[in-house]
């Protein structure tokens, strides 16, 4: 058996297909197809929702989002993926997540209208190519190129920044998950062979070329623990417990993003064990984002990848988001010729890695790691290759 490789997929037969399915579920031609691309972050992990620093890059695998009105006030929406059509009446869009695919959709519908953007009567079809729980934000794909397809259809204009910021707000509040605003301002604001260096706290980009000389390979674990959201929203409450402790000395500290690991020592004492390791994780990896920034500026992918490699290692043993899969993945490209640096992405206990590979090491990279991680855990994995890529925008069809 041999991993699944996987690529991007011409736009003009994308979008034909998207028409094409459209109009077999729903009798008409959709009136805009959107996309909007799922990510990878090459370090920076956890940081985002401490207010820190986070270098993301949109990857070439999207979702599509085709939208037309239908009468009365109804919103129907199909996902290819799941073969599965619900509709919602537009007045009853506020319910408790559901666990399924459709809080996504429903969510960002919701969040819209709370925020006064006129819905009426609509047909979605979505056509999700970003690997599901893969930690590659397949959800914040979704739920940028909805909002953008929803807007369009009652006349609104919606800027990148409030799509990426009602987002995540949909995400927090109609999914459960308490994710940052990394995934869907990266959703928005890809550029082409750039990484995104974004604060997390004033949002503004830095955009960084990536060098020629490497390219991005994404290893899907083809793994998912069950853990994952609850865990998630555990981590995050621990750094919320640190900042509740540390503000009533330092009342100026709004987030782990203005201490430093001298001032995280010195409130050791009024810290649990635990709380203590997983805030140091996140200072030193917004000081290692910054280190990287340098690195890519200089073109040293030595020192890059040095930088990822000690990321997975704090987020395994200090902010324990790491799982045996992710580990062996890790380990594997650490011994392969022509990897600069490697380390999961995305929040963890399963879901890929992101490594940066030679260009003309790339075909070894595919035959090796994925026999080598099958023999070691049974698992056929999913490997990506992709470059950096734009972010969410409207398709001529």
């Amino acid at each position: 058996m041999t991993a699944s490789m996987v690529g991007p997929v011409p736009l003009l037969s994308r979008t034909a297909a998207v028409t094409k399915r459209f109009r077999e579920i729903y009798g008409t031609n959709p009136s805009a197809i959107f996309r909007a691309p799922g990510r990878v972050n090459l370090i920076g992990e956890h940081t985002d929702y401490n207010d820190g620093f986070v270098m993301p890059a949109a990857i070439d695998l999207y979702s599509y989002v085709a939208v037309g009105e239908r009468a009365g006030h109804t919103l129907s929406v199909h996902s290819e993926q799941f073969q599965e059509t619900f509709d919602f009446k537009l007045g009853q869009l506020t319910e408790p997540p559901r666990k399924h695919w459709t809080d996504y959709v429903r969510g960002v519908a919701a969040t819209l209208q709370e925020e006064g953007y006129p819905l009426k009567g609509t047909n979605l079809f979505v056509d999700g190519q970003v690997p599901i729980a893969s930690g590659l934000s397949s959800s914040a794909s979704i739920e940028v190129a909805t909002a953008l397809a929803l807007t369009s259809l009652g006349g609104a204009t919606i800027s990148l920044l409030k799509t990426a910021r009602l987002c995540q707000r949909a995400e927090n509040m109609y999914t459960g998950a308490r994710c940052g605003i990394m995934d869907q301002f990266t959703s928005c604001f890809g550029r082409e062979n750039n990484a995104l260096l974004l604060d997390c706290r004033s949002l503004e980009p830095t955009y960084l070329q990536l060098p020629p000389n490497v390219r991005l390979v994404i290893c899907n674990t083809m793994v998912k623990h069950d853990l994952a959201a609850g865990e998630y929203n555990q981590r995050r409450a621990s750094c919320e417990r640190v900042i509740e402790t540390v503000r009533k000395s330092l009342p100026t500290v709004r987030a782990l993003r203005d201490l430093t690991l001298q001032d995280l020592e010195r409130y050791r004492g009024m810290i649990s064990h635990v709380d203590l390791r997983r805030c140091r994780h996140v200072i030193a990896e917004n000081a290692r984002v910054m280190d990287a920034k340098s690195a890519l500026r200089q073109a040293d992918l030595i020192r890059f990848g040095q930088l990822m490699y000690q990321s997975h290692y704090s987020l395994d043993r200090e902010y324990e988001v790491s799982c045996q899969e992710l580990n062996t993945m890790v380990n594997l490209a650490r011994n392969q010729k022509g990897v600069y640096g490697a380390r999961m992405t995305g929040g963890g206990f399963g879901g890929s890695t992101i490594n940066l590979v030679e260009p003309n090491m790339i075909p070894d990279f595919q035959n090796s790691i994925p026999r080598e991680y099958q023999r070691m855990t049974g698992i056929l994995p999913q490997i990506l290759v992709s470059g950096a890529s734009g972010g969410a925008a409207k398709l001529a069809f």
